[in-house]
C-alpha cells in the first residue's frame, strides 16, 4: 500500500508527532509514504492532484482544502484521510468570535474524508458533526528518546521548566504573577524556558535555552517540575498535550491549566496538579517545591501513564485505521 502525505509544513512540530514519528512504523507495516507540501500555485497543485492516481489514498495533515481542492481531490484520489491536532476551526487570535471561512473550510474538508482521525475527542466531536468516521488517535512520542531525570544536577535548585513555541510563550507569561509569587517565597527556584523567544521576571532567575530536537530531552530531564498553563477557549480546549507528553516521558510533576486537564494525559492529584487561579498556581507549585516525595510519586504515575502513548502503540492504532480506510483499493 502506498499513501501520498500532504501537509502545508513538515517542519512544523505538529507533522513530526503526527506523520515522522510513525514513519518506519508505517513502512515495516508494508504502508510505504510520499510527502509533499502542497503548492501554492494552482498548476503545481493540479500537477499534484493529478499524481494522486497513482497512490492507494491520500494522506491530508491539518490543512483545510477550497473548493476547487475538493473538485480535483474527488477526481482523482481514491481514498482520503485527513488528520488533525488543533481546533483549525476556530482562529486562535480571535477564538470567541466564529469565522465563517473557517467553519465552512473546516466542514467541506471533513465531509470530503474517507476517515478523519483527531488528536482528541473535542476535536472528534466537531468533525461528527459532518462525517461519522471519525476516530481519535492521540498524539504520541518515542519514550526511548527521553532518560528519566536524575538527582545528579550541577546545583541544588529546583527547576520549573516550560517548553513550547514563541506562539504559545503567551499562556506561560499568563501565570507571571504566580511566577513572582514564587521567586518572593523561595530564592532556590529557577524558570526554564525550552523556546526560541523569552521573557525575564523580575523575583526569579530565568534560564533560556534554545529549543533544539537534539537538546530538548536532555534541557527536560534536568529539570524538577513541567508547567502547562493554558488559557480557557474554543482554541485551547483542542490542544493535544504533546508537553505533558515531554515532560512525563522524563518523569516530571506537572502542574497543568484546568483546561488539560482531560484525563487521558492529566489526572489531577495522581500525575499532577491542577491550577485555575493565580493563587492556585502559587500553591500547587510551593507544594511540589517543599515536598520532594510528592514529586517523585507524581514523576512516576507520569512515566508509567505516558506508555500509553508511545510510538509502538500508537502506531500500530495508527496501521489498523489505515488498513481499514484504505485497504487494498
Amino acid at each position: 500500500m502506498n499513501l501520498l502525505v500532504v501537509t502545508s509544513n513538515r517542519a512544523r512540530a505538529s507533522f513530526r508527532q503526527r506523520v515522522v514519528l510513525y514513519l518506519d512504523v508505517l513502512r515495516a507495516n508494508g504502508i510505504e509514504l510520499e510527502v509533499v507540501e502542497m503548492p501554492s500555485g494552482a498548476l503545481s497543485r493540479l500537477k499534484l492532484y493529478r499524481r494522486m492516481q497513482k497512490f492507494d489514498g491520500l494522506f491530508l495533515h491539518k490543512r483545510r482544502v477550497n473548493l476547487s481542492d475538493v473538485y480535483w481531490l474527488r477526481r482523482y484520489s481514491r481514498k482520503i484521510i485527513y488528520d488533525f491536532d488543533d481546533a483549525v476551526m476556530y482562529d486562535s487570535k480571535s477564538p470567541d468570535r466564529l469565522s465563517r471561512k473557517r467553519q465552512k473550510s473546516f466542514r467541506r474538508t471533513v465531509e470530503l474524508a474517507d476517515l478523519v482521525i483527531a488528536g482528541n475527542s473535542y476535536l472528534a466531536e466537531h468533525a461528527r458533526k459532518f462525517n461519522p468516521n471519525v476516530e481519535v488517535l492521540p498524539t504520541g512520542l518515542d519514550i526511548s528518546a527521553y532518560k528519566l531525570r536524575t538527582d545528579a544536577k550541577r546545583d541544588s535548585k529546583i527547576h520549573l521548566v516550560w517548553i513550547g513555541s514563541h506562539s504559545t510563550l503567551k499562556y506561560l507569561a499568563s501565570i507571571k504573577p504566580a511566577l513572582e509569587e514564587i521567586g518572593l517565597r523561595f530564592d532556590n527556584v529557577v524558570l526554564r524556558i525550552i523556546c526560541d523567544t523569552f521573557f525575564d521576571l523580575g523575583n526569579m532567575e530565568v534560564e533560556k535555552h534554545c529549543w533544539s530536537l537534539e537538546t530538548q530531552a536532555k534541557d527536560l530531564a534536568t529539570s524538577d517540575i513541567g508547567l502547562t498553563p493554558l488559557l480557557d477557549n474554543r482554541f485551547t480546549r483542542g490542544k493535544c498535550g504533546f508537553k505533558i507528553l515531554q515532560y512525563a516521558a522524563v518523569g516530571l510533576p506537572i502542574v497543568a491549566s484546568s483546561v488539560c486537564v482531560s484525563g487521558r494525559y492529566f489526572c489531577d492529584g495522581v500525575t499532577g496538579l491542577q491550577a485555575v487561579d493565580t493563587s492556585q498556581w502559587v500553591d500547587r507549585i510551593s507544594r511540589l517545591i517543599e515536598n520532594r516525595e510528592l514529586r517523585e510519586r507524581l514523576g512516576r504515575a507520569c512515566r508509567n501513564k505516558v506508555r500509553e502513548f508511545d510510538v509502538g502503540v500508537l502506531g500500530k492504532r495508527l496501521v489498523s485505521l489505515i488498513r481499514k480506510s484504505v485497504g487494498n483499493s
